[in-house]
């Protein structure tokens, strides 16, 4: 019998000035797991982009359960894209898109109505 096989999908805020496209940031984050933890290690993260948006810098990918803290790591090890400084954070993890399109609305709503001060 066939085990199941779980993923978790992981948004993930771009803090950099800078323009990048797909392309780049899933590269760098290949990079970023093969330096940590070699191809093979690499090879166990299953990591896939499933959504990309530049104008709200947000990137979602999918990964293995099991892998999910080797990608955290890697994701916070990136500072550079093409000599460009950039800094990537996990804003949330969920099982499914909707869960995380769901939290990730709420972070939304929460963020814009803390009031701030000066």
């Amino acid at each position: 019998m066939l085990k199941r096989v779980k993923r978790r999908y992981l948004a993930i805020e771009i803090d950099s000035a800078e323009a990048f496209d797909s392309r780049e940031l899933i590269e760098a984050l290949w990079k970023a797991i093969e330096k940590l933890y070699g191809e093979y290690g690499a090879s166990k993260t299953g990591l896939n982009l499933i959504a990309y948006d530049p104008d709200k810098k947000r990137l979602i990918i999918r990964v293995m359960c099991s892998a999910l803290d080797m990608v955290r790591a890697a994701v916070a090890s990136i500072t550079k894209i093409n000599d460009k400084p950039i800094a990537l954070h996990v804003l949330t993890v969920s099982g499914t898109l909707k869960a995380l399109n769901n939290k990730t609305e709420k972070q939304h709503q929460q963020h814009q109505n803390t009031p701030t001060m000066y």
